[in-house]
């Protein structure tokens, strides 16, 4: 096991405003913490994130404890969180990390459980990747959460699909499908019902676009397609993303296919 470290003096200077909606650059890097329990892996990691001109590894840590001290410390953008790590796991990290609306979290696991999904989700994880990712899909990965969006692989979108046709409801409670584009929450009325152009998005981000993609595919500006996100997640009383496309497959807004009903 490795004890928690810090990148040279030159690399941990006083934090920066968060960038969650922000472009990266070179002079104004996203700021980003690793925390995983296997050294070998961290340095790899670490060496692939630093050939990146906009993102800048300040720390690595290897349980969950380190990591939640040194993100209250440093102020990282981004967390690069390992779920299984000795003493404090991930998860619990997560939920401290987020808690303290310290950092955006994207969780890095070898397997691909829903049960580690769901408690990550319920932690506040803003992203899921397996370690089998590309170098390339971590690195834009931590640029999209950074950014202000959800990031989910495609294997992990495909267990939360699973889990969204099981169950009655992406959040675990129980609604009363009114159709595409309506919800009636439990011990609520149903709210208004989506838009086309919100049926629109929400679609697209079931599939697993980002918000410039959706906007590329509708030729509208990415900046648009987050307002329409927002409206979609507070129409349907949904947090995050993640949850926004449980639903869209539960409700059959969107098949498994990918195709809209």
């Amino acid at each position: 096991m490795t004890h928690a470290s810090e990148m040279p003096a030159q690399q941990v200077s006083a934090p920066q405003t968060p960038v969650s909606g922000t472009p990266s650059t070179p002079d104004s890097p996203v700021r980003v913490l690793l925390a995983d329990d296997q050294p070998l892996l961290l340095q790899g990691i670490a060496t692939i994130l630093d050939a990146q001109p906009d993102l800048q590894v300040i720390g690595t840590a290897s349980s969950g404890q380190e990591a939640v001290e040194i993100a209250e410390r440093l102020r990282p953008h981004v967390i690069c969180m390992d779920i299984e790590m000795p003493g404090m796991d991930g998860i619990e990290a997560t939920a401290r990390v987020r808690g303290s609306g310290t950092a955006e979290v994207i969780m890095l696991t070898t397997f691909n459980r829903e049960d580690y999904l769901l408690r990550a989700l319920q932690a506040g994880a803003s992203g899921f990747l397996l370690k089998t990712a590309s170098p390339e899909q971590l690195a834009e990965g931590i640029r999209t959460v950074a950014g202000g969006e959800a990031l989910l692989a495609p294997e992990v979108t495909r267990s939360l699909i699973r889990r969204a046709v099981r169950s009655g409801n992406p959040r675990d409670a129980d609604v009363h499908d009114g159709g595409p584009g309506t919800r009636e929450p439990r011990g609520g009325t149903a709210p208004d019902p989506l838009s086309e152009r919100e049926v629109e998005v929400l679609s697209l981000a079931a599939r697993g676009l980002s918000n410039a993609e959706i906007g590329v595919r509708l030729f509208i500006g990415a900046e648009t397609v987050k307002t329409h996100m927002s409206r979609v997640l507070a129409k349907l009383h949904l947090r995050n993303r993640v949850e926004a496309v449980a639903y869209a497959y539960h409700h059959r807004i969107v098949t498994p296919d990918g195709d809209p009903t």
